[in-house]
Order: C-alpha cells, then structure tokens, then sequence
C-alpha cells in the first residue's frame, strides 16, 4: 500500500493537514476480514512455482489429478478446460480451506463470502506508514456480516455449487476433490444455461469460461477467458502447496469461439481514451481526483510532463491491504495518496487512476516517486492464502511490460521493485517504510511471465548470486500474521532468511537503521532486516558446506544454499566497492544534487547519509547510474513545479532487502568474481 506522499524535506512547506499527512490502509490480523467487509456491508441485494513445462504428454499426477479428470468425465466437461479454469483462478492449489480476498475456496475458487466473514479472525491492528501515523485499524463486527441472499450472485458460487452436486458446503470448502466436482458442475450448468452443446471440444467452452470469472463486463469476462485458452494451448505443469502433481499438456491448435461471449449480455464498454495500458487485458479509468482544498494544500498527486521532464526509471509493485472496492474509494479520496493502477484479484482487471506522466504519492519515498509508476495488486500481506490469483498475476504481467517497454525499462530487480525494496530517504524514516507486496509474493512466478525468468548467468567464479529458492518448498518460519509472536500458517515464499554465521541457529543479522539498539532482527513477517527475496542480486562473501555469504548491509550475511536444492544461482555483473583508502563510503536512500545545483526560490535538500556504511573489502551489485535530481513540486498550478538536476554522479546499489545509493566519486566500478 501507498507510503507518505513525500519524504520529510519536501514536506516541510505543506500544511498539517496535507495529503501526506494521510494514513494508509494497513491490517494485521483481520485480512480476510478487511478483504470483504467494506465492500460487502454496503451491497444492496440483487473471481518457486514458476509455470513449469509439462514432463510430457500425460505426465503421471495422484489424487488431484484424478479428481479433474474424474470431474470433468461426470459432468461432461473437457478436461482441459476443467484444469484451464482451475489454474487461472488458483493455479491448482487449495490453500488448506483458506478462503482467497473475495471468498473463494478451493482450486476451483468456489465463493463463499458469508462464510468466510464469519470465519475471519476477529481482531486487527495498525502499522505506521512512512510519516509516523497509526494506520487506520479495520475491524469486521459480525452482527455486520451480510447475509448470503444479500450477496452478489459472484461472491456465492459455492452454493449453488452444492445444490448442482448434492454435496455440502462444507466439504466443498475443504474437500480439494469435491471442491473440484462443484467447479465441475459449476461450468456444465452455465452451458447448458447458455444454450451450449455439451462438446468435447474444449473451443465449444469460451462462454462458460467467460463467465466463470464473476466479471460485471465483456472486456474483463474475455480477457480471463483468453488467459485460460492460453493455458490450455500452452499447456502447464506444476507441484501444488499441497505436494500434488498436476499438468495439462498442449493443446496449440485450439480456437475458442469468441463470439459466445454475445451470449452472456456482458456490456461491452468502450475504453476511455485515457487509458494507458496494453490492448488485451482489461483496463478502465477511474480517475484520482486532482484537487485544491483549505490552507493552500491540494491531493492526491502532482502533474507532471514524464518522460519529457523527468525519466520513468522503476515499477513499484504493491499489494491493497484492502478489498477491490475500499481501494478504488481510498484513491478517490483527494486528501489520500494515489497510486496509477489498481488491479483486481478475481478476473485480473485493472483500473488506472493517474497519468503516467504525472507523479502519483504511492512509494514513501519522493525521489522514487517522482521516477516511478505504482501497481496495486488486491492483496493482503500476511494472509497469503488469501491469494495472489494466478489471473491478477498474469494481468500484471502484461501491463508490466508495456510498462518496460514504453518507458525503456529493463526487467530486473533493480527497476522492478516491491514497495519494501523501496529505501527510507534518511534515518528517521527506515522503520517507517513499507514492507509490501511481502515474502508470499511469487517473483520467481511472476518474472516467468514477464519473460525474463531468473536463471544462472555464470559459473562458480562468477562472484555474484541471484536469491531464487523453490518457491512451494521454501518454507521459512514467519510470525506475527494474525497474533503478535505466533507462527504464520506455512507457506512458500520468495525470501531467504540471512544468519551471522553458516548455521540456522546463528543469530539473524542485524539491520542498524530498524534497530539502532543493535538488537538481532527477528522472524516477523514485516520484518525485512535479515532478508534476501528471489530475483536480488548480491556479491558473495564466502562458502562453507551448504551456506553462502553475501555482503549486506555492510556485513557478511549467511544463507542455507545446498546443492541439492539451490536457494540461488550464480551471477556475475559489475560491482562498486569503496575507493582506494577509504575505510567506509556513505549510503543514501535517495540521489539529490548538490548545493549549488539549486536555483533561487529552491530550497536546497539534504543529502542525508543513512545509518549505514559500505565498508572497504565490501562489493554491492552495481544497478542503475544516475544524476542527482530533484523534482520541486508543491503548487497545486504546475508552473510552480521545478526539476533540479546536478552534477553528482550516484550509484544504485543493492545494498540490504532494500535498494540504496552511493556517490560514484565515493566508490570503484569493477567486475564481479576472478
């Protein structure tokens, strides 16, 4: 979720009551809670596991396997378009009974809201966004809960999923089986509600796949449709959370029939001509509103003229904290901050609310504001089973890289950034920053289909490692998701976890600007002070048996990095250390230009140096090279906006889970390895 809009010096001539002064939508506890509650009390009554290759045709599966295929043979349902649909919505995992953001249960993501209201944990508690302010708590009282006829037809699949099956809701929560019989009948009795033959031919199935995803209009239900026909003609293969071997194979000639889409009655809307984002997925605008109010202060972002005036330099993925619905009204909120897209969980739908040559408020962080676009992606951190679909991922994807390749980013960790790689712009404000999408984001995954997988790029000597564990099987311990010091429910995850020693008793290491204390970093889920995540690029420091050393944050950090199962892959690149002579070189969460690069009426910027230190004998991966710069901008007219640009030379590093910046006249660029 979005940080404060601007780091403190560019506050300083803001109002108190400012917009970034606003606090973000954060949960802890009530995730699943926070996920349906506002949007649901306000309804009238009335959607590193990479995609693997397939071993080949018919690779061999067990339980699960068998339970498409004997679904799909019960209720005459092309198997193919069983697993197709199965893999769009839950990529064939189901989540140990744990209901998705909208409710959904099962492989089959059958939804249940009312139930899954009910069953959410009952409490929640804030977090401090970048400025210091209590985030506003959500709670969900259950005398609110909807009842289930008070519900969109959408948010209550499973039970009609019962009623086509005969089998309860119980079992067809927790049952990955019956869940899959119930999806089964699900898409036989829209057929034949449609019209539709039975067909073997999984081409005679686009409407009814269409409709599967719950979406209110024509661009949304296709793009979802298109996607599963993807799957299908592509083929997958993977091992679930669940250690059950499921694959589809090929199917490259299949053709859906997409005129069947007629027969759903789904409006077709036009697309606003605001719309900045890829032709085949489905975008609408929803503008942020761009507006003056009391004590000279304005919301909830700045214009600009991007690229023109200033180089769109990073991505920045971040994840809701909130249901579909409460992020779209927070966005609309004037005195809130803002963020350019907004992507939903269930069918993979975006809505873009700024301009991308404006400068949304989203990162906590000006600098990367003013050089950056922001994706929401309707999620909670510390509810992964409350999931990342695999239709928000595959959408996301694709406006990624028309992102890249309109504003000539490259698709790496150092551009593509989580909101908690983002670096707090000086010491005051690094426990304040945002740790979001979190460790249960799939970067391996989600690399995969952006088409720039991470592999190995050099040998043993290469100097370098890329962080890339198995996603399902990396397990590690987090705490705190739901109650303070108790274990989050297992689950993979994209991180790895950094010890003082090559041993998994060893203390953490410790990150200085977290705890100034010194005290050990801990296994907290928002705790990013001992963390490594998959696609980051760190130079080693040494081996002994299964563990690797890495440089980070100014110390040696070990992780468990067996052969057998790799948990990163060998890299070389450039690298900075610091100059001849110098013992420790200054780090910085932010390239501004020098003193005299500022222009009367200007107010110079601090270059304040972080809490930490790049130490001689010391090597961080080299990513970008920049000038320092500055955008002055705190008019709501625009002609009172000012872009500075300097003669100091900074180096993007990464330096811990976060990103940093060095002076290049502090550090030597060399090669990485022998």
């Amino acid at each position: 979720m979005p940080g404060s809009a601007q780091d403190s010096a560019h506050d300083a001539p803001r109002t108190p009551s400012g917009p970034t002064r606003r606090t973000t939508l954060r949960t802890a506890g009530a995730a699943a809670s926070a996920a349906l509650l506002l949007p649901l009390v306000s309804a009238t009554p009335a959607a590193h596991a990479d995609q693997r290759q397939a071993d080949g045709p018919g690779a061999d599966g067990g339980a699960l396997q068998r339970a498409f295929a004997a679904a799909a043979t019960e209720y005459g349902v092309p198997l193919s378009v069983l697993l197709g649909v199965s893999y769009l919505q839950s990529r064939w995992d189901g989540h140990g009974g744990a209901p998705s953001v909208t409710g959904g249960y099962g492989p089959m993501h059958l939804t249940d809201a009312h139930t899954a209201l009910l069953t959410a944990p009952h409490h929640s508690r804030g977090t401090e966004d970048a400025r210091g302010d209590l985030a506003r708590p959500l709670r969900v009282p259950k005398a609110t809960v909807p009842q289930p006829r008070q519900l969109p037809a959408r948010l209550r699949t499973l039970s009609r999923a019962a009623d086509l099956t005969g089998l309860s809701a119980q079992a067809l929560r927790d049952d990955e089986s019956a869940n899959v019989r119930g999806g089964a009948a699900l898409l036989a009795a829209t057929q034949k509600r449609l019209g539709l033959p039975s067909s073997k031919d999984p081409a005679d199935w686009y409407a009814a796949v269409a409709a599967y995803s719950g979406a209110d209009d024509a661009a949304a239900a296709a793009f979802f449709a298109d996607e599963v026909y993807g799957v299908i003609r592509g083929g997958a293969a993977r091992t679930t959370a669940g250690g059950e071997r499921v694959s589809l194979d090929a199917a490259p000639d299949v053709a859906p029939d997409t005129r069947q889409l007629r027969t759903l009655g789904l409006p077709s809307r036009a697309r606003d001509p605001r719309v900045e984002a890829p032709k085949d997925v489905s975008c609408e605008w929803i503008p942020a509103p761009y507006e003056e109010f009391g004590d000279n202060d304005y919301g909830n972002h700045d214009l600009g003229d991007r690229p023109s005036s200033q180089s769109v330099d990073y991505i920045v993925i971040h994840d809701t904290e909130g249901s579909w619905d409460t992020t779209i009204k927070l966005v609309q909120d004037p005195t809130y901050v803002s963020w350019q897209y907004t992507l939903r969980s269930s069918d993979g739908h975006i809505a873009q609310h700024v301009p991308l040559k404006d400068v949304a408020w989203h990162a906590g962080n000006w600098y990367v504001n003013a050089k950056s676009i922001g994706l929401e992606h309707e999620g909670f951190l510390t509810a992964p089973d409350a999931w990342y679909t695999e239709a928000m991922y595959r959408s996301s994807a694709r406006l990624v890289r028309y992102l890249a390749k309109r504003f000539d980013i490259p698709l790496d960790r150092q551009h593509i950034l989580g909101h908690d790689n983002v670096p707090g712009t000086t010491a005051s404000t690094i426990k304040g920053m945002h740790t979001d999408p979190g460790p249960f984001w799939d970067w391996a995954h989600y690399f995969t289909l952006l088409g720039a997988p991470f592999r190995r790029t050099a040998g043993s000597s290469g100097g370098l490692v890329t962080i890339r564990p198995d996603y399902d099987t990396n397990r590690p311990v987090y705490t705190d998701c739901e109650t303070a010091g108790q274990a989050c429910a297992p689950h993979g995850s994209s991180a790895v976890r950094l010890h003082t020693a090559p041993n998994a008793d060893a203390p953490l290491v410790k990150d200085i600007g977290l705890r100034p204390d010194g005290s050990d970093s801990t296994t907290g889920v928002n705790d990013t002070g001992a963390r490594a995540t998959t696609g980051q690029q760190f130079a080693v420091a040494g081996h002994e048996g299964d563990w690797t050393a890495i440089w980070y944050l100014g110390q040696r950090a070990w992780f468990q990095n067996p052969e057998r199962r790799p948990t990163a892959v060998s890299a070389k690149g450039l690298v900075v250390t610091p100059k001849a002579g110098a013992a420790e070189v200054p780090v910085y969460g932010r390239a501004y230009p020098e003193q005299e690069a500022y222009p009367e009426g200007v107010p110079v910027q601090a270059v304040s140096p972080l809490p930490y230190k790049l130490l001689a004998g010391q090597s961080y991966p080299l990513g970008l090279r920049v000038r320092g710069e500055y955008l002055w901008a705190t008019t709501f007219d625009p002609a009172g906006h000012k872009v500075v640009r300097g003669q100091d030379v900074y180096y993007q590093i990464q330096f811990g889970h976060r990103v940093a910046f060095v002076r290049a006249a502090d550090v030597t660029v060399r090669r990485s390895g022998k």
